[in-house]
């Protein structure tokens, strides 16, 4: 399973090519979004035509989420480093989803991650 970050979705939806080849080479690999990410796009949407168009887009993938135990740790995490270093909400509970299944999470996003412990980010592709 490939867990994906918010902007690699949006790479994938805005038919950025090398995020399209690399999604190619996953084949038969089973692709998730955890359910943040999912309302993250839909944050960004403007009306009902793009959110029913992303909701179409999105549906060939798998939405995960994190069971209470992982929510936990993300909130003790959160708590730990928001203030110091601005870890957000999402962030937060994206990468624990992560680390709850030992997966790395595919993300350019690095730096909102770095502060999370024993969580794996893999950048897919060159931007």
């Amino acid at each position: 399973m490939v867990i994906l970050d918010t902007d690699i979705v949006i790479d994938c939806l805005s038919i950025y090519q090398p995020a399209l080849d690399w999604l190619d080479l996953l084949e038969l690999e089973e692709i998730a979004l955890p359910g943040f990410v999912v309302m993250e796009l839909m944050q960004g949407v403007r009306n009902n035509i793009e959110q029913k168009r992303l909701e179409k887009k999105i549906e060939i993938y798998e939405i995960i989420w994190p069971k209470p135990e992982a929510c936990d740790e993300a909130l003790a995490i959160f708590s730990r480093y928001h203030l110091s270093h601005g870890l957000g909400i999402f962030d937060a509970l994206i990468g624990q989803t992560a680390i709850a299944l030992n997966l790395p999470l595919y993300t350019f996003n690095q730096k909102h991650y770095d502060v999370i412990p024993n969580l794996r980010t893999v950048r897919p592709y060159e931007k």
